[in-house]
């Protein structure tokens, strides 16, 4: 049993916000009676839903890495008519969007479906799903520099830090790093490294968990394998186990509010196409 709002939107009906709209509406049968209470659950495969008389059936969920270029964005609605990121999907048939954005300037992986859940759990800060990207800078940040990355940088909206960072190489008067971010903040690592002085010339996303860039072709998109799925559903899973424990922890030290619900940080329910202007690089 699911929802009914939640049925609607992994069928690519829209928003689950929209699809509350629908069913407050009327719009929204469920086996040819009109529904309108926006917490019903509803068994997809048993139940018949039509919205506006028109049958509706779930997607197949999908799951594409991506290798976006410079030059594309991560929105699924530009009326500027630039290259858009879903347009290297030209071939698949469900509305997907995409898990983990990456400015126009930034290249990389992409994790690209229309598990709305999973995306959700991937891009959220609270479960701290590392990313990974390289990073070419101007100039040589020293040990000061990555010490200050990793205890945090205070920008415009808050204190941001890396998980990890590591010098690689020198090219001419740059520096290749591998950086680790498990934060999704507008912009983060060009902020951060403009605030040390270290202008970023290139930058690179080639991991998000244990889904890696590896040899995809720029431009070039594949299916994420069975054996990877089952690895990043595990990585979720141990990121909620985590978060769980803590909060038992944290109880067992306050006895005088055990049983008492913890207050969770506000949640955004949109779908991902839908929070413009949040890229990760």
């Amino acid at each position: 049993m699911e929802r009914l709002n939640k049925f609607l939107a992994h069928a690519g009906v829209g928003s689950r916000r929209f699809c509350d709209t629908l069913i407050a509406s009327g719009r929204v049968k469920v086996d040819g009676v009109r529904v309108v209470d926006l917490g019903l659950k509803i068994d997809p495969v048993a139940h018949q839903v039509a919205v506006d008389d028109q049958p509706v059936k779930a997607e197949k969920l999908v799951y594409w890495a991506v290798n976006k270029p410079v030059g594309h964005i991560c929105t699924n609605d530009d009326p500027a008519g630039r290259p858009r990121a879903i347009d290297l999907l030209p071939h698949v048939e469900q509305r997907v969007y995409t898990v983990g954005r990456l400015d126009e300037g930034s290249e990389g992986l992409l994790l690209m479906t229309n598990d709305g859940d999973l995306a959700m759990s991937l891009m959220h800060p609270r479960y701290g799903i590392p990313k990974m990207y390289f990073v070419l800078v101007a100039g040589k940040p020293g040990p000061d520099d990555l010490q200050k990355l990793l205890d945090g940088v205070w920008l415009s909206d808050g204190k941001v830090k890396a998980r990890s960072v590591k010098r690689l190489k020198a090219q001419g008067n740059s520096t290749w790093l591998r950086v680790v971010l498990t934060e999704g903040k507008n912009r983060e690592i060009r902020r951060m490294l403009a605030k040390l002085g270290h202008k970023v010339m290139k930058l690179r996303r080639v991991a998000i968990g244990p889904i890696k860039l590896d040899k995809l072709p720029k431009g070039k998109a594949r299916r994420i394998n069975e054996t990877e799925m089952v690895d990043l559903r595990k990585f979720v899973a141990s990121s909620k186990e985590k978060i769980e424990k803590a909060r038992l922890r944290i109880n067992e030290k306050r006895p005088d509010q055990a049983g008492t619900p913890p207050r969770k940080p506000p949640f955004d329910r949109r779908r991902p196409d839908r929070t413009e202007g949040r890229d990760d690089s």
